[in-house]
C-alpha cells in the first residue's frame, strides 16, 4: 500500500460533497495513492458510493485497474441511507429489526452492533455501494463501543463470533482480510473500560483458523496530537509490556493510522520544533510526514475532498519517510 491513503469521513451528505470526494479520489490515485478508506456509515453510505463511482471512472479511463487498489471499509455502527430520515427510530425498526437483521437487544450504546447477521447485511450493502466483488480490508468499526454495556468475557465471545463470520466471508471471496478499526481501544491505558487486548483479539482469530487466520489489520488514530500508539506501553504480549505498534509487529498485524491531521486541527499553528525536525513547507505536509515516518505505521490516512489539498498533501510522497526525524522530535519534546 502507498504510505499515504485517502479517507472519506467528513463532509455534508449532499451531491456536491459526493462529487468532491469522487474527484479527489481520482486525483489521489493519479498521484500514486492506492489505499482508499471508507465506512458504510460515513455520510450515510454516500462516501462508499463516491468511492464506487471513482473506481468506475478510474477503470473506464484506464488510469487504474481494480487489482492495483486497496479498498477498505468498516461496519458496526447503525447507519441511514443517504440522509437522516424524519423518524430515525422508525427507520431502524423497519429496516433492521422488523426485517430480522438484528434484535433490539443486539444494539449497544444506542448505535452499535457486531453480530454476524448484521455484519453480513452491512458487508453485502457495502459491496453494492462500492460496485466491487471483493473488499480488500473489512474492519469491525470501533468494537470498543460494546464495552460500555458488556463485560470482557462477553466481548471476547462476541468478537470470536464476528471473526468466525469474517473468516467465512474470506472463504466466500467477499473480503480478502479483516481487522479492527478503533478510536480509544488501543490508545487508552490497559485499565480503561474501553481498552482491548490485541493479543486476546489475535487469539480469537487463531482459535478459528490457526496461523492461516485473516485478521491482519488494525486501524487507530495516530498523529502529532495523539501519539499514544508510539509512546504508551499499554499492551501485554507473552507477558511483556509494549506499545500497540510493537505488539502488532510481533503479532504480524499491519497498522493503518487514521486522523493523520486530527480532522484539520493540525493543519496550522504547529510549533516551530515540528518544522525544524520534519521540514516541508506547510503544516499539513509536516503532520503527514510525521505519521508516515513513524516505525510500524503502514499507511497514514488523510481525509481529502478538495483537489488542491490532494495536490499539496501528496507532495510529501516525493520524499521518503524519515524515521530519524520522528525519533529526534520525540527526544526534543
Amino acid at each position: 500500500m502507498s504510505s499515504i491513503g485517502i479517507g472519506t469521513y467528513l463532509g455534508e451528505a449532499d451531491d456536491a460533497t459526493d462529487e468532491a470526494y469522487r474527484a479527489a479520489i481520482v486525483r489521489s490515485v493519479e498521484l500514486g495513492v492506492n489505499a482508499i478508506d471508507s465506512a458504510i456509515n460515513y455520510r450515510f453510505q454516500r462516501s462508499e458510493r463516491s468511492v464506487g463511482q471513482a473506481l468506475r471512472d478510474l477503470e473506464s479511463s484506464g488510469k487504474a485497474q481494480r487489482d492495483e487498489l486497496v479498498i477498505a471499509t468498516k461496519a458496526g455502527f447503525l447507519t441511514f441511507d443517504g440522509d437522516v430520515p424524519l423518524d430515525p427510530l422508525h427507520y431502524v425498526q423497519d429496516t433492521l429489526i422488523c426485517s430480522g437483521v438484528i434484535d433490539a437487544c443486539d444494539i449497544m450504546a444506542g448505535s452499535h452492533c457486531m453480530t454476524p447477521r448484521y455484519l453480513e447485511h452491512q458487508l453485502d450493502q457495502s459491496l453494492r455501494n462500492l460496485g466491487i466483488d471483493t473488499i480488500d480490508i473489512f474492519y469491525i468499526h470501533n468494537p470498543e463501543t460494546q464495552l460500555s454495556e458488556i463485560d470482557r468475557d462477553e466481548f471476547i465471545r462476541r468478537l470470536r463470533k464476528a471473526f468466525e463470520f469474517l473468516e467465512g466471508a474470506v472463504q466466500d471471496g467477499k473480503i480478502r482480510r479483516y481487522g479492527l478499526a478503533t478510536w480509544n481501544a488501543f490508545r487508552v491505558p490497559q485499565s480503561a473500560r474501553d481498552s482491548i487486548s490485541i493479543e486476546a483479539a489475535v487469539l480469537c482469530a487463531h482459535s478459528i483458523a490457526a496461523d492461516s487466520h485473516n485478521f491482519r489489520y488494525v486501524q487507530l488514530p495516530y498523529n502529532l496530537g495523539m501519539p499514544e500508539a508510539f509512546t504508551r506501553s499499554n499492551q501485554l504480549v507473552d507477558g511483556q509490556s509494549m506499545t500497540i505498534l510493537e505488539a502488532c509487529r510481533q503479532l504480524g498485524l499491519s497498522v493503518v493510522a487514521s486522523a493523520t491531521m486530527l480532522q484539520s486541527k493540525l493543519s496550522h499553528g504547529l510549533p516551530a520544533i515540528v518544522s525544524e525536525n520534519l521540514g516541508f513547507r506547510t503544516d499539513p505536509q509536516r503532520a503527514i510526514q510525521f505519521v508516515r515516518s513513524t516505525p510500524g505505521i503502514a499507511v497514514g490516512l488523510v481525509g481529502m475532498s478538495q483537489i488542491a489539498h490532494v495536490e499539496e498533501n501528496l507532495e510529501v510522497a516525493l520524499l521518503p519517510p524519515d524515521p530519524g526525524a520522528v525519533a529526534m522530535l520525540f527526544e526534543d519534546t
